[in-house]
């Protein structure tokens, strides 16, 4: 009896909570693809496109809405890494006409504003185009000096045959071309045997000293007879101590027979030594600082050594020119003449006094002028002070004599800061 009524007592189970099934869920799907109006293809082309148009209000009566169209993929190839163009100097505006006019007025400023009216010819053997070069350079502030190469590579004094430095001086000074100058440095390569009329001659021997010399004289009395100075320059000390032996001999005869023709010399021999007089390849050029003078040869010399040869030359033909002709400047050279370009007064009327010229421009240096070259002053002695005459210019030279002569010490002053007489007197 007890368990019927614990059994009525007690609470009948609950059923279990069922899960919707798969199909239920097709079925909210579908319905709610209809309610959107959208397709299959609509749904896969976005898929959260149904959420959106839940809550989106429906369209106006006759809109249509279209599906969306998937967006094709765009596959991009990589970028090429190609260099970099440089940018144009130039700007591209710029027209070609007006390129042309520029380099136009370039080259024609780059011209002399001077004419050359002074002519300095150098002859020779290779040494001497490099003197060319030399003396073109250190001639460059004076547009008026022209330097003209008349120098044949490989030539010498002594192959004749080869080219022939007599004929060749005689026709230069026979063509009237202008020459106000003329620098001669030869005998690099006249170390070969000699050969005239009275048969071949080994080199330094007495017969071949003769014949080099004579050829020597005739080429500088040529320019003595036109007038014309000449500077034999002398050859530098040579790597070979054989080559420097046999120029050291050519110097010797340069010197010799120049100066008897009226030709003036210039030895090098020193200003290409070291201290001892040997060679050296190294030394200071004309602002002191040391660099390389001569090339690999031995024999020939750097652009350096060149400007540095020219720099012993260059006194020489700056002493004629300045001689010769008084300097002008270009600048004022080439103004026009104020009575030239006035017009002329009416009748009547007083002529207008001439302008005055303007100044001459004062250079920033003068020339360089080497401190072992020759004296300038008359009898090469510096200014002196001129000595009095009569008795009043003797008095000084007594009084110092006899002052020189006193042994003992003049007597002080009384008084005086010398005075060291004790004890004092009284005032």
């Amino acid at each position: 009896m007890m368990d019927m009524v614990q059994r009525e007592t007690q609470a009948p189970p609950c059923p279990r909570m069922r899960r919707p099934g798969r199909g239920l869920w097709l079925a909210i799907v579908a319905l709610l693809l209809h309610l959107g109006g959208g397709s299959a293809a609509f749904a896969q082309a976005d898929p959260f496109a149904w959420f959106t148009h839940l809550f989106q209000p429906n369209p106006p009566p006759g809109h249509v809405m279209k599906p969306m169209r998937p967006r094709p993929e765009v596959h991009r190839a990589a970028p090429k890494h190609s260099a970099a163009r440089p940018k144009p100097s130039y700007r591209t505006t710029e027209r070609p006409a007006e390129r042309t006019s520029e380099k136009s007025g370039e080259k024609a400023a780059e011209k002399p504003a001077v004419a050359p009216s002074y002519f300095v010819a150098v002859l020779g053997d290779s040494l001497a185009q490099l003197l060319q070069q030399g003396l073109g350079e250190a001639f460059a502030d004076r547009p008026e000096v022209a330097i003209l190469r008349k120098a044949k590579e490989s030539s010498g004094l002594v192959r004749d045959d080869f080219y022939d430095w007599t004929k060749a001086a005689q026709d230069l000074l026979a063509s009237g071309e202008k020459i106000d100058f003329a620098v001669m440095m030869i005998g690099s390569n006249d170390r070969q045997t000699l050969r005239d009329a009275n048969g071949a001659h080994e080199p330094r021997s007495p017969q071949w000293e003769e014949a080099y010399a004579h050829r020597i004289e005739s080429i500088a009395s040529m320019f003595r007879e036109k007038k014309i100075p000449l500077v034999w320059v002398g050859l530098p000390v040579l790597k070979s101590e054989r080559l420097a032996a046999d120029a050291a001999a050519f110097n010797e005869i340069y010197r010799e027979y120049a100066a008897k023709a009226g030709a003036s010399y210039i030895d090098i021999w020193e200003a290409f030594a070291d201290e001892l007089g040997q060679y050296s390849a190294l030394g200071p050029d004309i602002n002191g600082q040391i660099v390389r003078m001569r090339s690999s040869d031995g024999v020939h010399f750097t652009k350096a050594g060149a400007r540095k040869l020219a720099h012993f030359i260059e006194p020489e033909i700056r002493r004629n020119l300045d001689e010769t002709r008084p300097r002008l400047d270009p600048e004022v050279a080439n103004l026009p003449s104020p009575a030239a370009d006035a017009p002329a007064p009416p009748n009547g009327e007083p002529e207008p006094e001439p302008v005055a010229p303007p100044p001459l421009v004062k250079p920033i240096a003068g020339p360089i002028l080497p401190l072992t070259g020759p004296v300038l002053a008359p009898g090469g002695e510096l200014a002196t002070r001129i000595a009095p005459t009569g008795a009043s210019g003797d008095r000084p030279k007594r009084q110092a004599g006899e002052t020189s002569q006193q042994t003992s010490p003049l007597e002080a002053k009384p008084g005086r800061a010398d005075d060291f007489a004790w004890p004092r007197p009284r005032p």
